[in-house]
C-alpha cells in the first residue's frame, strides 16, 4: 500500500493526474488517460460508468483493493476516489506496484 500511496503523491505533485469522476472521464474520452484508478468504496454507479468509458477507449482500469476514498484523498491532497493517470511512465510504475503488492490483479 505504501508504494502505491507514495506513487500517487509523486504523481499528484508532478501534475499528471485527473481527479474525480468528471475529470477522469474527460481525460479518458480526450485520449489523455493511461490508467484509471478507483478506490474500493466508490459507488457502484460511478464505478460502472467510469469502467464503461475506460473499456470503450481501451484504457486499463483498476479498483484498488483495501484502499478507500479517504486514503486516496489523503495521498493526493484532495478529495477524490477516481483518478486518471495521464503519463505512461507513472502508469507502468503503478501497475507494477499494484500487482506486486497484491492490490490489483493483472487484468
Amino acid at each position: 500500500n505504501n508504494k502505491i500511496l507514495s506513487l500517487l503523491g509523486f504523481a499528484a505533485k508532478a501534475g499528471v493526474l485527473s481527479y474525480g469522476f468528471e475529470a477522469t472521464v474527460s481525460a479518458v474520452l480526450g485520449g489523455k488517460a493511461r490508467l484509471v484508478l478507483i478506490a474500493e468504496d466508490i459507488s457502484a454507479k460511478s464505478r460502472k460508468e467510469v469502467v464503461f468509458f475506460a473499456n470503450k477507449k481501451n484504457i486499463k482500469n483498476i479498483t484498488l483493493k483495501e484502499i478507500n476514498l479517504k486514503t486516496v484523498s489523503d495521498a493526493v491532497g484532495r478529495k477524490c476516489g477516481i483518478i486518471a493517470d495521464n503519463v505512461e511512465g507513472f502508469a507502468k510504475a503503478f501497475l507494477k506496484a499494484l500487482i506486486e503488492g497484491g492490490i490489483a490483479d493483472d487484468q
